[in-house]
């Protein structure tokens, strides 16, 4: 008996076309990077946190193992187009987040899908980018304000776009992407 593959052509085809739509995002987030860290650091979570999509609109549109990193990796790779010298920082936000995403579907067995499974794994990925970039671009020399409003805005920056990719997925599906 010959089993379907879990990442078909189509499959592919699907994370290929969100790859893209959502790695020119990622590309556009990356050169406002410099700005926003020079002029508002506090907010570089929200953007940061746009990262989060191509693997919660994959998720929710196919619903399967696998479909979050190769999204991910696909926006990496279009990103990077926009700005060559961070493709390793892109490749290694994909590879982060997807690889979350993926944990976070695969602790349910790939079997729940609801809106608590991708918002906790955005909260996964909030928490860890807040403490990551807090101690990288030095935010501790902020005032506490803006130390406090960066945290906050770091954690639920992912929790936003995982609202918007939720919907943009759950659209997808509803117009057929999914269908077999």
């Amino acid at each position: 008996m010959a089993r379907t593959p879990v990442l078909t052509t189509r499959t592919l085809l699907v994370c290929a076309a969100i790859g893209v739509a959502t790695g020119i995002l990622g590309g556009v987030a990356g050169l406002l990077t410099p700005v926003v860290l020079v002029t508002a650091p506090f907010v570089y979570g929200l953007l940061l946190g746009s990262h989060v999509l191509p693997g919660i609109i994959a998720q929710e549109v196919l619903r399967k193992p696998l479909v979050a990193l190769v999204a991910h990796l696909v926006a990496a790779l279009v990103a990077s187009a926009f700005n060559p010298a961070w493709a390793l920082r892109f490749i290694g936000t994909a590879l982060l987040f997807g690889l979350i995403q993926e944990g976070v579907a695969a602790l349910t067995r790939y079997r729940a899908w609801g809106a608590w499974r991708f918002l906790l794994s955005a909260v996964v990925i909030g928490v860890i980018v807040a403490a990551v970039v807090f101690v990288a671009a030095h935010l501790g020399t902020l005032p506490a304000w803006a130390q406090i409003l960066y945290l906050a805005i770091s954690v639920l920056g992912p929790v936003v776009w995982t609202l918007i990719g939720l919907a943009i997925g759950s659209s997808l599906r509803r117009a057929g992407v999914a269908r077999r």
